[in-house]
């Protein structure tokens, strides 16, 4: 057998194996817009710096931040996920009308603590359609529970209960919108109440995905927060 021969028997047997390694060949990473800005949160900390590191650890996802919402429209066309965590206005009336294409498309829509609140009195449609209602309230930062209620992608891996400090959104779902599933739970320590932290917006056409949690380093920096944000990614991408 000459060497030249051999040297080709070898090549062939490592390529068939490499492409016989389960993994072996990478998903692309999905492609995220993280939308934020506004008042009340330190967004450049814990949006744009540790939410954005949290998406991309491993290539899972390749993420844009913007605090300008005026981008959006521009963004839609090249992206697979729109993950809004603003508290600031989205004014333009094209742009508003494009998020639900975007979703009428089967695209993946994630929404975090700031964009779960009642924020646009001239865009109910915002709250009632794609949030299935929303938060006018909150209890005062400090420390609760959250508890899982139901298996799902969004939850895998993510403890049976997790406690943190963060503001407990009072998340009322709208009887005239939206339906929503709940995944996860929060109750304060001080009261009895429950409130839904975790949850699908049951949209007809599209992924959408609530996440209550959110304030500051206590939440971003967690595991359990950080599994459920890189979850929902996945989940809300579909299949791309």
């Amino acid at each position: 057998m000459s060497k030249a021969f051999l040297s080709f028997l070898i090549v062939a047997v490592l390529g068939l194996t490499a492409m016989a390694e389960p993994g072996s060949t990478a998903k692309k990473p999905i492609r995220v817009l993280l939308v934020g800005g506004g008042a009340s949160h330190d967004f450049d900390k814990w949006y744009k710096q540790e939410d954005v590191q949290t998406l991309q650890k491993g290539g899972l996802a390749m993420v844009e931040y913007t605090s300008d919402p005026t981008t959006i429209l521009s963004k839609l066309k090249d992206i697979d996920v729109l993950l809004l965590a603003n508290n600031q206005p989205i004014a333009d009336d094209a742009t508003r009308k494009a998020i639900f294409a975007f979703v009428d498309a089967g695209k993946g829509l994630v929404l975090a603590h700031p964009a779960l609140w009642y924020n646009w009195k001239d865009w109910p449609e915002y709250n009632q359609k794609l949030v299935g209602g929303g938060s006018k309230g909150h209890d005062k930062y400090g420390p609760f529970d959250v508890t899982i209620t139901k298996k799902h992608p969004v939850t895998k891996n993510v403890p049976e209960t997790f406690h943190l400090d963060d503001e407990l959104y009072y998340q009322i779902p709208d009887e005239s919108g939206s339906p929503i599933e709940v995944l996860a739970t929060a109750k304060a320590a001080t009261s009895d109440k429950v409130f839904p932290s975790i949850f699908i917006v049951k949209y007809p056409k599209g992924r959408v995905l609530g996440i209550a949690l959110g304030h500051d380093a206590a939440s971003h920096t967690i595991a359990p927060y950080q599994t459920i944000l890189r979850n929902a990614i996945v989940w809300a991408a579909g299949d791309r």
